[in-house]
C-alpha cells in the first residue's frame, strides 16, 4: 500500500512538471507608469576604447512595461546626434531605480562624440527623460 502511494506521489509530481510552462514562470506583469521619470546619476561612461564605449545612467524606475531599451544618441556633431545605439532591459518593479547601459560600437579612434541619453518602452514610446548632451573622445 505504502509502495503504490509513493507511486502515485511521484507520478503526481512528474505530470504538475511536464504541465508546466518555464515561459509563465518568467512573465512579470506591467506596474504603475511613474509620473515623472528623473536621471538620478550619470550619464557616465563606464569604458571607454578605441572603437566602443559602454554609457550608464540610473533614473527612477519608470514603470510600465517591464520590456524596455536604454538609449544613446550620438554623432560628431553635438546639433546632429543622427546614430543611435540601444539596449533591452527588463525593469523589476520591486526596484526603486534602474540602472541603464549601453554599449555603443564601431566608433572611430581619437574622435570626439556627443551624446544624450533617453529611455523607453517595447513599444518605442520614450519614458520623457532625456539627458543634457555631453561629450566624449575615442583613445
Amino acid at each position: 500500500m505504502n509502495r503504490l502511494l509513493l507511486m502515485l506521489a511521484v507520478a503526481a509530481a512528474a505530470g504538475s512538471l511536464l504541465l508546466s510552462s518555464p515561459t509563465s514562470a518568467q512573465f512579470v506583469p506591467s506596474s504603475k507608469k511613474t509620473a515623472h521619470v528623473r536621471i538620478i546619476k550619470g550619464p557616465e561612461l563606464e569604458l571607454a576604447r578605441e572603437n566602443l564605449t559602454i554609457i550608464r545612467w540610473t533614473s527612477n524606475n519608470p514603470g510600465g512595461s517591464p520590456e524596455h531599451f536604454a538609449v544613446v544618441h550620438y554623432g560628431t556633431d553635438p546639433k546632429n546626434l543622427n546614430q543611435t545605439a540601444k539596449s533591452h532591459i527588463r525593469l523589476n518593479p520591486t526596484h526603486r531605480y534602474t540602472i541603464f547601459r549601453v554599449r555603443v560600437e564601431d566608433l572611430n579612434p581619437r574622435t570626439t562624440y556627443y551624446y544624450k541619453v533617453d529611455s523607453m518602452d517595447a513599444r518605442g514610446t520614450s519614458d520623457g527623460v532625456t539627458s543634457p548632451v555631453k561629450t566624449f573622445t575615442t583613445q
